[in-house]
């Protein structure tokens, strides 16, 4: 009896620590939030109603979690640092799903790399989460989500478990100690553990940590918008990994930012990839998730990304509806909106995808790396003169 009592106390004691680092992961990200002035809080204005995050968590179930290594200054020491990297983790029904969403995904320039996307193009599904994290980085990740998913899930009816990951990835060797390899399965696993809905960090987090936007410091953005479309009310919800473009080419609203704010550029030409994820609770199947993921390219275009040869541009979209759709046995219905209505998720798409942008710079923070390179933060009171100057200001 006493030893029952003693696991009994150790359960309810294991159970409240469980609650309560919840409770403090939830709070930080609040807390990330409400600190962190966003593009819309500097009047930059963009058309669309943004969901109640304003953040890909507005779909239902979606969970986001990061892991941000930040370690060291000065000259560069290939696997001593610095450090300036992260995994970046997108649930698509949460941690404590094991159930696949119909997905499809686009390549506007193929110069990056993006796992699992074959079986994601011939079976219709995503299985498991979407990871982000830095170039050289890819393969630890997708080992360790295997690894987690091992430990989480369970083998199907006859005893067979296997899993091709999705896990993609931007360059971020210009300030990071990119041949280090410091980004460690554990770092994949607490990105997975840690991942929560409500407000997303951005900017310098997760495999944003180390990015460049535009030659602004880049990272992690998201953004969402609320929809009608037949049948429904829904929802879209964008997240990207930015570290691309030139600064000439930033436009902000429509306005030339890059050009009315061109001191401390890093390169010229159009540098560097990015990786976007689309979810929505819309009902929709592989071939129009595809046509939604195309859609990404011109919410880019919106921000002044041209794809440049050298830019791995890899968007994949997702839906949570049709739930137990990729159940092995029986005949499934599926629920889809008609073709024809489609035209408020695009437009959404686009929407979201060029304010997420803009979120990620606003949120990013300047950054020194290896051999004390430094790349600036959009400078937010130079925004805020250049929207007014050409009477773009919300405010």
């Amino acid at each position: 009896m006493f030893s029952d009592q003693r696991f009994l106390r150790f359960a309810f004691s294991q159970l409240r620590a469980v609650i309560l680092a919840s409770a403090a992961i939830f709070l930080a990200a609040t807390l990330w939030g409400q600190s962190k002035p966003r593009a819309r809080d500097l009047g930059v204005p963009f058309d669309g109603t943004p969901g109640p995050y304003n953040a890909i968590t507005d779909v239902k179930g979606v969970e986001v979690g990061h892991t941000t290594l930040i370690s060291g200054d000065g000259k560069l020491e290939v696997g001593k640092g610095p450090v300036r990297t992260g995994v970046t983790a997108i649930l698509p029904r949460g941690k404590g799903s094991n159930d696949d969403v119909l997905a499809a995904w686009f390549t506007l320039n193929g110069n990056g790399e993006m796992t699992g996307t074959t079986w994601v193009d011939d079976s219709g599904f995503l299985d498991g989460p979407v990871m982000i994290t830095n170039t050289h980085s890819v393969g630890v990740v997708r080992d360790a989500v295997i690894a987690w998913k091992v430990k989480h899930g369970s083998v199907d009816s006859e005893g067979y478990w296997w899993s091709l990951p999705v896990v993609a990835e931007t360059w971020d060797g210009y300030l990071n100690d990119i041949n280090g390899f410091h980004v460690k399965p554990e770092d994949a696993w607490h990105a997975l553990d840690s991942a929560h809905s409500g407000p997303v960090e951005e900017g310098n987090v997760g495999g944003g940590t180390g990015m460049i936007c535009n030659e602004f410091k880049g990272g992690i953005g998201t953004s969402s918008r609320l929809l009608e479309a037949t049948a429904g009310r829904y929802t879209v919800g964008v997240l990207v990994q930015c570290n691309y473009g030139s600064r000439e080419q930033l436009r902000i609203a429509g306005v030339n930012v890059g050009r009315e704010i061109p001191e401390h550029t890093v390169w010229q030409g159009d540098v560097g990839s990015i990786i976007v994820v689309v979810a929505t609770d819309a009902p929709l199947i592989p071939t129009q998730l595809k046509r939604i993921a195309k859609k990404v390219s011109l919410g880019l275009g919106r921000d002044g990304s041209y794809s440049g040869d050298g830019s791995g541009d890899i968007f994949i979209a997702f839906s949570t509806a049709n739930p137990g759709a990729a159940t092995a046995k029986g005949v499934h219905q599926l629920a889809m909106l008609p073709n024809e209505s489609l035209d408020p998720i695009f437009l959404a798409t686009v929407q979201a995808t060029e304010e997420a942008v803009v979120n990620a710079m606003v949120a990013a923070e300047t950054m020194t790396g290896i051999n004390n390179r430094t790349v600036i933060a959009l400078p937010h009171e130079r925004l805020r003169e250049v929207l007014k100057k050409y009477n773009r200001s919300a405010q």
